[in-house]
C-alpha cells in the first residue's frame, strides 16, 4: 500500500535542483594572458595580418599560382573567425557562424583542410558522413533504466560555440542529411519524442567535404548534375568551392617536390607557417571573444548594389533555359555580410567596411557563383587544332570498334580507347560523350551503349 500512495511523486513536478554557484561558459577553453592579448592587439594593426592568417591556414598543404586552394584557405580563416550573431528586437536569432563545402574529386586535400580546422578552432567536432545518422549529428532519445528516458546531444550540439567537420558528406543518408536544416541555419534542434519536448543550441559552423556524384569531376557535364545534394541543404552553405585535380606538368612536379621535401622534414618552417597552430587558435579564440562587428552605411549600399545585380544576372539565365544548381537567394546576401564581418574579425574591426565587403565578395564569386556557373561542357570550338584532329581520331577508332547496331559498355570503350588506340583518357571521355550528344550512340541500361 506504501508502494501504492506515494507512486508519481517522483515525477518532475516533485523534482527540484538547487544551485549554489553557476557560470556562463561560451564553449572555448582557450586562455590567454594579458601579454598575449597586448601582442594580438599590435598584430591586428598590421596591415598585412590577414594574409598572415591565410598563410598559417593549413600550410603544408600547397597550393600553385592563382590555385583555388588558396581560395579554400581564405575561407577556411573565414569559417574559424566567424560573422557576428544578432539577436533581432522580436527575439529572433541570425546566425553569425559560416558553413563550407569543398566538392571535388579524390586527392585534392579535402579532409586535410578539415583535420586543420579542427586542430585550430577552439571547440571542434570531427565526423564521417558514413558513420553519421541524423541522431548522431543532432540528438538522440535513449531509455534510461527501465522505466524513463534520456536525451543524449549529439556532433553538432556538443560542438556549440565551435565548428563540425563533416568528411565524406555526401555518403550520407539523404534522411540524415535532411535532419540536420534547421540545426544549420536556425542553429537549434527541435525534439519531441517519448515525452520529452525541447530545444537545444547548435550555434556551430559546419565544413564539409564531399565528392561528385560519380567519383570525380566531369568537365563534360554540368556541375548542377554532379552535386549529388538537395537545394534546401545546398542553400544553407555560405560558401561552396569546386577543388578539380588538374593535369599540369609543371603544377604536378612542383607538387611532387613539396610532398617529398614533406615527407623528409626539410621543410618545417613552411610547414607552420607565419603563426603556429597554437598561436593561431589563441588569436582567432581572442578575436571572436573581443569584437561583434556591423555594417557600416556605405558598406551597406556596396552589398545592396551587387546583390541586385547577381539576382537579376540569375534572372535572365533562368530566363534562357540556364538553371543553376546552387540557389541565390537572400541567405546568399546574409552569406556575404557573415564573409565580411569575419574578415574585420581577423583585424579586430568594429566596423565593416568597402573592402571587407569586396574581399567578401571576391571569395563569394570565386566559390559559390563560379559553381553555379559552370557551364555544360567543352564545346569543340575552344579546342586547339591539335585536340579536334585527336578528337576525329578517337571518333574514328570508336567507329571501328562498334558496328551499327552493335552495343559496348561505355566505360569498357573507354578504357579500350586508352589502353589499345593510345587515346588520352580526357579525349576519349569526350568523343564519347560528343556522339552521344549527336545521338551516333544511344545510352542503355548498365551505362550500355548501342550505335544508331
Amino acid at each position: 500500500m506504501g508502494g501504492a500512495r506515494t507512486r508519481g511523486t517522483d515525477t518532475i513536478k516533485y523534482s527540484y535542483m538547487q544551485v549554489l554557484g553557476a557560470s556562463v561558459s561560451q564553449g572555448s577553453a582557450v586562455e590567454t594572458t594579458p601579454e598575449e592579448e597586448e601582442e594580438f592587439d599590435a598584430l591586428a594593426k598590421d596591415s598585412d595580418i590577414r594574409n598572415k592568417v591565410y598563410k598559417s591556414i593549413a600550410p603544408a598543404i600547397r597550393a600553385s599560382e592563382k590555385d583555388v586552394i588558396d581560395d579554400v584557405k581564405c575561407a577556411v580563416a573565414c569559417l574559424l573567425f566567424g560573422g557576428s550573431r544578432k539577436l533581432l528586437p522580436d527575439g529572433t536569432r541570425m546566425r553569425g557562424d559560416i558553413n563550407v563545402l569543398l566538392l571535388g574529386d579524390p586527392g585534392t586535400a579535402k579532409s586535410q583542410f578539415l583535420k586543420f580546422a579542427e586542430k585550430a578552432a577552439p571547440v571542434a567536432v570531427f565526423t564521417s558522413g558514413k558513420g553519421s545518422s541524423a541522431a548522431g549529428l543532432t540528438a538522440a532519445i535513449v531509455r534510461d533504466g527501465k522505466d524513463g528516458f534520456a536525451l543524449e546531444g549529439g556532433a553538432m550540439v556538443l560542438a556549440d560555440g565551435g565548428i563540425v567537420c563533416i568528411d565524406e558528406f555526401d555518403k550520407m543518408d539523404v534522411n540524415d542529411r535532411v535532419a540536420i536544416h534547421e540545426a544549420m541555419e536556425q542553429q537549434t534542434i527541435s525534439i519531441a519524442k517519448a515525452g520529452i519536448t525541447t530545444m537545444l543550441n547548435t550555434r556551430c559552423a559546419v565544413l564539409a567535404a564531399a565528392n561528385p556524384r560519380f567519383g570525380t569531376y566531369d568537365d563534360l557535364t554540368n556541375t548542377a548534375d554532379q552535386m549529388d545534394f538537395e537545394a534546401t541543404i545546398l542553400s544553407r552553405f555560405d560558401m561552396m568551392f569546386l577543388v578539380k585535380d588538374v593535369r599540369d606538368p609543371d603544377r604536378d612536379y612542383a607538387l611532387a617536390l613539396h610532398l617529398a621535401s614533406l615527407h623528409k622534414g626539410e621543410v618545417q618552417q613552411e610547414a607552420e607557417g607565419p603563426f603556429n597552430v597554437s598561436k593561431l587558435r589563441k588569436y582567432l579564440s581572442y578575436c571572436r571573444r573581443r569584437v561583434t562587428p556591423r555594417l557600416t552605411p556605405a558598406a551597406g549600399e556596396l552589398l545592396k548594389n551587387h546583390y541586385v545585380s547577381i539576382r537579376a544576372e540569375m534572372k535572365r539565365e533562368k530566363e534562357n533555359g540556364k538553371n543553376s544548381g546552387v540557389p541565390i537567394t537572400v541567405r546568399q546576401l546574409e552569406a556575404i555580410i557573415r564573409i565580411s564581418e569575419s574578415l574585420a574579425k581577423m583585424e579586430l574591426c568594429e566596423d565593416v567596411n568597402t573592402g571587407h565587403v569586396e574581399e567578401a565578395l571576391r571569395l563569394f564569386t570565386v566559390s559559390t557563383l563560379d559553381s553555379a556557373n559552370t557551364d555544360r561542357g567543352v564545346g569543340v570550338d575552344s579546342l586547339t587544332e591539335q585536340e579536334k584532329e585527336e578528337l576525329h581520331i578517337a571518333e574514328e577508332h570508336i567507329r571501328r570498334r562498334v558496328q551499327r547496331g552493335g552495343r559496348i559498355n561505355r566505360y569498357q570503350l573507354e578504357a579500350w580507347l586508352v589502353s589499345s588506340a593510345g587515346v588520352e583518357e580526357r579525349m576519349a571521355r569526350r568523343a564519347v560523350h560528343l556522339m552521344l550528344m549527336r545521338q551516333e550512340f544511344l545510352e542503355r541500361a548498365n551505362f550500355t551503349l548501342q550505335r544508331v
